[in-house]
């Protein structure tokens, strides 16, 4: 670590769920597909980052296509009913953040890096304190079993297999 290098903030911090937000989005046919988890739950604590969401609150604008999310060549939350993340370590220097850790997605767990920015503690106007983080990073959705794909007729997959994940997170100080 050098000298320009800190850690998140100390203490115990919970995801402000209102302005708290998952997405995702893929390459599909043309254009760029993209959804949500309508509930993300994270924390901050011992300077290490966890994050959950229920795989049932997958959000996209059709909801024959959610509920083929929901089916087992996709999320299959019936078997598997979180996405989960933790991290491993965090390095910040001034406002980016680069984080290693573990996501798991259908069961199975892999090691990502996640870059993005940091925002440091502020005070809201109810007198609590809050910092926020802007994460990405990209997955290949083969790996966790997320396999469903259909060529187009020129025999090209019509959905690619990375997967690119933002969160965008407030943190609230808990006493």
């Amino acid at each position: 670590m050098t000298s320009s290098e800190q850690s998140l903030p100390a203490g115990t911090w919970a995801a402000d769920k209102v302005h708290s937000h998952v997405r995702f989005s893929v390459e599909y046919l043309a254009g760029t597909f993209v959804g949500s988890f309508a509930e993300v739950d994270a924390s901050v604590s011992g300077g290490v980052l966890k994050g959950t969401t229920c795989i049932g609150n997958v959000q996209v604008p059709d909801a024959h296509l959610e509920a083929h999310l929901q089916a087992p060549d996709f999320f299959d939350p019936e078997r598997h009913p979180a996405l989960t993340f933790e991290s491993a370590a965090i390095a910040v220097d001034a406002d980016r953040i680069t984080i290693d850790g573990t996501i798991t997605i259908k069961g199975h767990t892999e090691s990502v890096a996640i870059t993005g920015s940091f925002a440091e503690p502020v005070l809201d106007p109810s007198g609590g304190t809050r910092f926020g983080l802007e994460l990405e990073t990209k997955i290949d959705r083969t790996r966790f079993g997320l396999s469903w794909n259909t060529a187009m007729p020129d025999g090209v997959p019509a959905l690619s297999d990375e997967v690119t994940i933002v969160a965008n997170l407030q943190f609230v100080k808990r006493s």
